[in-house]
């Protein structure tokens, strides 16, 4: 302690005060509160964005409302990787198996037993975390660059059993044609601007889930074993079992998005769920903030609109992306709009047995 600081006080707190109760708690709660709630109103905002557009004298085309719906689309698949990557830390790049998971699941229920496309949600989300926990299981200890040359290997066996037609549930390399749209409340959606309002609901709905998820036990372990693994195993946190559950999270939703790609295309095959996917997936989450949701979303747009701006430069298009990515990670590695850390506060008497260095 300072010798310029006065003695700690002795004085007893009563119990019931406010400062006898927790002793850490964060500086900042309500802000943190009103952060994803603004972040998910943001995106339901952006469902204005036809109308602006139009008072703008643009006209809102086939080709970007589809464009922005794209963006919303890989907004909901890096987010769902941010609960692997950005919460636990884990290098996953087989993201784009359990988006093929989720996909096919919708197709073979929807053409062969009829199922509604949105009745197909839950089956498309358990069946991709399923395999989720059956192909982490046995490698979920792995760490660093080995888990993700085994997820990279994961991605590709399933690709080539989607193009082999295994079970003849897949349709080989021409893949499934003819999925239904999606109907709700009687109405079917079929038009540009109705698969745009129902993503981005999906992304905000999103965002508020992850959000309660991040500052649950559940995500305060994870960042946990993210920052130190033996630390947190050392205090008696399970982080293989942690780490599972993380995984089939991601997956099951990036299952569902699966479904919502499925609806929109209404014709998949092997060649959309390649590797690359699964790269561009992990790129919006590095180049926009790994753990940051607000992050994630502005990657998206980057990724995905930037090339569509640039595409009059096609040949140069793929030297510029990839230049841009080594100088972030030269400059920038955390991302572009990286996560704060946490502060707490100490309440008084903490405060005054224990003051911040070079204050009394």
């Amino acid at each position: 302690m300072s010798p310029d600081c006065p003695e700690p006080s002795d004085r007893k707190v009563p119990k019931d005060s406010p400062e006898s109760k927790a002793p850490f708690s964060p500086s900042s709660a309500r802000a943190k509160a009103k952060g994803p709630i603004a972040l998910a109103i943001g995106c339901l905002v952006f469902l204005l964005a036809p109308f602006i557009l139009a008072g703008l004298k643009i006209q809102a085309t086939p080709y970007i409302l589809d464009l922005l719906s794209m963006v919303g689309l890989y907004a909901l698949l890096a987010l769902s990787l941010n609960v692997i990557l950005g919460l636990g830390g884990m290098f996953h790049m087989g993201h784009a198996a359990f988006f093929a998971m989720g996909a096919y699941v919708t197709a073979n229920l929807n053409l062969t037993y009829g199922w509604p496309i949105l009745a197909t949600l839950p089956a498309a989300a358990l069946a991709a975390g399923l395999m989720a926990l059956i192909v982490a299981f046995p490698v979920i200890h792995l760490r660093g660059d080995y888990l993700l040359i085994v997820t990279i290997g994961i991605v590709e066996i399933v690709k080539i059993a989607l193009t082999n037609d295994i079970f003849g549930l897949t349709g080989g390399p021409n893949g499934l044609i003819g999925i239904s749209r999606p109907t709700l409340f009687g109405y079917r959606l079929s038009r540009p601007q109705d698969f745009f309002y129902l993503i981005w609901i999906m992304v905000a709905l999103t965002v508020i889930l992850f959000h309660w998820l991040e500052n649950s036990r559940f995500g305060r372990a994870l960042k946990y074993i993210k920052e130190d693994a033996v630390a947190a195993e050392g205090m008696g946190v399970n982080a293989t079992a942690y780490k599972l559950m993380a995984f089939v999270i991601g997956a099951a939703w990036a299952g569902m998005a699966g479904t919502i790609f499925a609806s929109k295309m209404r014709t998949i095959s092997p060649d959309s769920f390649t590797f690359g996917e699964s790269v561009v997936m992990f790129t919006i989450v590095i180049l926009g903030g790994s753990g940051n949701q607000k992050g994630v979303i502005l990657g998206a747009f980057l990724v995905i609109c930037l090339p569509e701006l640039f595409r009059d430069f096609q040949d140069m298009r793929l030297l510029a992306y990839g230049a841009a990515l080594v100088a972030m990670m030269i400059f920038r590695p955390q991302g572009l709009w990286p996560p704060k850390a946490v502060q707490y506060n100490l309440p008084s008497p903490y405060k005054e047995k224990y003051p911040r260095e070079g204050s009394c």
